[in-house]
């Protein structure tokens, strides 16, 4: 194949890439144009293939001694596609990273009322239906049924299937299994408490508190059963991610019902616009937290690997890394 005749087979390619480098470098999306035109296509499609194409065209380029000015607009070419491409992915990572170690705790701090008053409703009907369920345990059946505290007992009690003997554990795939159902279930809580906000706030001050009194119950009555170590050394590491990120995505929650209760000059519309803004990156925070807590909770908290003392100094070290991360990560940034 002459020069001429290669450069004619692709040079619809390489325009095209060129096109999509141009439009990335100036950051701002193209309208796509149909498959197989010059102008351009789905970026997030063609782009990694044009330029794996193009690093082809180079080395075949070189292989078959093309003119020198050829084989340059290639190589320019190629390293322009390179620094696109694997540029925007260290921004992304970039991106990423600032979110965690300064946007997100500054985002909390920014609304700490809301953290607290989300706090609140979460622990204190825990803290009294704890109390009321630990001098009248007959109580624990007005939120859950007989098989329900059936099954809970026998989790707990001594041999049961939550804590593994000293040197033994639950086989991978049983732990995977687990894995995933905590993830199941710590997500369908957190965006139950998250969404309902969207009912004027009504369904997030019902869900934040209904799971209190939950835990509180569940508490109270294997305290009162006597599985008070089993059940808190169970708890108390994956508690300090997976509670606290139950309170963000119902802070999340408040916020919107807080645009729509009192939207202030804007219409309702758009207050619930400005307040999904954070509301989401909250929600983006609180849902990593929970995928560390179903790990926790599937490969930590359920096996033996340190006694009963070093699992609670573990838990406190944990509670006290969440609340020094929320409390002073990134602080030094913030004007």
């Amino acid at each position: 194949m002459t020069p001429n005749e290669f450069v004619s087979r692709h040079e619809q390619e390489w325009s095209q890439l060129e096109t999509l480098i141009a439009a990335r470098s100036r950051r701002r999306l193209a309208k796509p144009d149909p498959p197989g035109t010059s102008g351009g296509s789905d970026t997030r499609l063609t782009f990694p293939s044009l330029y794996r194409r193009t690093c082809l065209h180079l080395a075949l380029a070189r292989e078959r001694n093309y003119p020198p000015a050829l084989i340059d607009r290639l190589d320019r070419l190629a390293l322009s596609g390179h620094q696109t491409l694997y540029g925007a992915r260290s921004r992304l990572l970039h991106s990423i990273g600032q979110f965690i170690v300064r946007d997100f705790p500054a985002l909390i701090r920014k609304h700490a009322r809301l953290f607290w008053f989300a706090s609140a409703l979460l622990y204190l009907p825990g803290l009294l239906m704890g109390l009321l369920v630990y001098f009248q345990p007959e109580m624990v059946y007005a939120l859950l049924d007989h098989e329900g505290v059936r099954h809970l007992e026998e989790m707990y009690r001594t041999g049961g299937t939550i804590e593994v003997q000293p040197g033994s554990g639950r086989v991978a795939n049983e732990n995977f299994r687990m894995f995933g159902f905590y993830i199941y279930n710590n997500i369908t809580i957190g965006f139950q408490c998250f969404a309902s906000g969207l009912l004027f706030g009504l369904g997030t001050l019902y869900y934040l508190i209904f799971n209190g009194l939950i835990f509180g119950a569940v508490s109270a009555h294997l305290i009162h059963q006597g599985s008070t170590e089993r059940f808190f050394q169970f708890v108390v590491a994956h508690g300090a991610f997976e509670l606290t990120a139950i309170v963000l995505c119902g802070m999340a929650g408040l916020l919107l019902g807080q645009a729509l209760i009192s939207p202030g000059r804007r219409r309702r519309s758009e207050a619930l616009s400005h307040a999904a803004g954070p509301a989401v990156k909250i929600v983006y925070g609180a849902t990593a937290m929970l995928l560390v807590a179903a790990f926790i909770e599937a490969f930590w908290s359920s096996g033996a690997y340190l006694p009963t003392t070093g699992k609670f100094i573990v838990g406190g070290l944990l509670w006290a890394l969440v609340a020094a991360y929320f409390l002073f990560m990134g602080a030094r940034r913030e004007p």
